[in-house]
């Protein structure tokens, strides 16, 4: 166990800026992750969707929910069913 928090350690010594930065020299490496992340969410589609389209049914399907509570919105019988 000793031996891997010590790889680690020096692991994490090999990346640059460790006096002027301290730990926020990561913050770029985590920020790029963020952004592949982001990337991912809007391009790949994983069997028809991606995620911001099944974000945006899910949101759509709330707001209709929301009128029809309110009574904004009435349902016919060929409907409710």
């Amino acid at each position: 166990m000793l031996r891997k928090s010590q790889n680690l350690k020096y692991m994490l010594s090999l990346v640059p800026g460790k006096k002027r930065f301290g730990v926020y020299r990561f913050l770029p490496v985590f920020f790029c992750i963020g952004g592949v992340m982001e990337w991912i969410m809007i391009n790949v589609r994983i069997g028809r969707e991606t995620f911001y389209d099944v974000y945006r049914r899910k949101q759509s399907e709330r707001a209709y929910q929301q009128k029809t509570e309110e009574g904004l919105i009435m349902l016919t019988d060929s409907q409710a069913k």
